[in-house]
């Protein structure tokens, strides 16, 4: 046992794990600062963040240790696991902002619509990896279609626009990698404007269409509705080069801008610790980013490729609409920042999609 376990980690990609643990503590160190200098004396949500870091570093590695073929054949039942958990959800889950999209345990909350992003990866992959794209590609689109509008209409009922749209983009790239046609295009076109149009009007609360409608206003006052995108750039802005030191940054310890810990937890990493502050947390990204793009061009399995290039494709998308509504650049659609956000779903969420990968690496290198 012990000898096999020395194997495990020997195969181990210990430049993936190491990145996602500074990425892991980078974000506690933010969550930590942003706690102590708002005069939080109980630390209670670094305490939490520090409770799912741990639970999701565990999972990680005991899921590295599973092989990962079999969840080729698991596939379908746990498509159906997250599908079921998020009707559950619907009906059983805890209102919060007239959102009901989490479970409540003992004082933690739990967002399936989180884990749910992981299923997607997998099923993705797990048909992509079977199926012969270019012959009839029309039927292999739309059966991809009934794929994504599952989860996506369930998670829109909740209503949660920011995952839906994250699984709608993640679907849309996932497609085209395959190089699709003008026809292909033209009808996701149309099926896109369609999905977005009736969300908007039939599914969205106010509060969401105004974060839309906003983004698209640059008229609206920074003290109105822009209020939140503007304090947000306010942050980043201020940090300048060097940053004003962990605890000391304004906008954050002062509440003008809010959700520092979640949404904007980028602008308080650019006020506190400035332009090498964010220049070091990109460096991460990129190193764990890089690696895994190294690993595509080694893998001769076609699950385990996929698997690994949905799991770039969904965290890129991630951080890229986070860091984009930080700076002024996309909508605040309520998106946190892989591994760096507080929020433990996001994070444990995250951490298992990094132990299946580590799975497919360990046994890539076993044979």
């Amino acid at each position: 046992m012990f000898h096999r376990l020395l194997s495990h980690f020997k195969h181990f990609d210990w430049v993936v794990f190491g990145s996602v643990i500074l990425l892991v503590a980078f974000g506690l160190t933010v969550i930590y600062s942003v706690a102590l200098g708002s005069g939080e004396a109980s630390l209670l949500n670094f305490k939490k963040q520090l409770i799912f870091a741990a639970v999701g570093i565990i999972l990680l590695l005991l899921i590295s240790l599973v092989d990962f073929h079999s969840l080729y054949s698991l596939n379908a039942w746990i498509y159906a696991a997250g599908i079921i958990v998020l009707i559950l959800v619907l009906f059983l889950g805890q209102p919060v902002r007239g959102t009901r999209a989490w479970f409540e345990f003992f004082g933690f909350s739990l967002q399936p619509s989180e884990i749910v992003k992981v299923i997607m990866v997998l099923a993705l992959a797990r048909y992509f990896s079977a199926a012969s794209y270019k012959v009839n590609p029309l039927r292999h689109l739309m059966i991809t279609v009934l794929m994504a509008v599952a989860p996506i209409a369930l998670i829109l009922w909740q209503p949660d626009f920011g995952s839906a749209m994250i699984i709608f983009i993640f679907w849309l790239a996932s497609l085209a990698i395959f190089g699709l046609n003008r026809k292909q295009i033209a009808l996701i076109a149309l099926i896109t404007c369609v999905f977005f149009t009736f969300s908007f009007f039939f599914l969205l609360k106010d509060y969401q269409k105004e974060r839309i409608l906003t983004f698209f206003n640059f008229n609206i006052s920074s003290l109105d509705k822009g209020y939140n995108v503007a304090q947000a750039i306010i942050a980043v802005g201020a940090g300048r080069m060097f940053g004003r030191g962990l605890g000391f940054g304004s906008q954050s310890q002062l509440k003008f801008l809010p959700e520092s810990q979640t949404d904007f937890i980028f602008a308080v990493i650019g006020e506190e610790l400035g332009f090498l502050g964010t220049t070091l947390l990109l460096i991460f990204f990129a190193v764990l980013f890089y690696r895994l793009i190294q690993w595509i061009k080694r893998l001769d399995n076609n699950f385990g490729l996929y698997i690994i290039l949905g799991t770039i494709i969904l965290l890129f998308v991630e951080m890229f609409i986070n860091i984009g509504m930080n700076v002024g650049l996309l909508p605040i659609v309520g998106i946190p920042l892989p591994f760096v956000s507080y929020g433990g779903s996001s994070l444990i969420a995250s951490l298992i999609l990094i132990g299946i990968v580590e799975s497919v690496v360990v046994h890539a290198r076993h044979n």
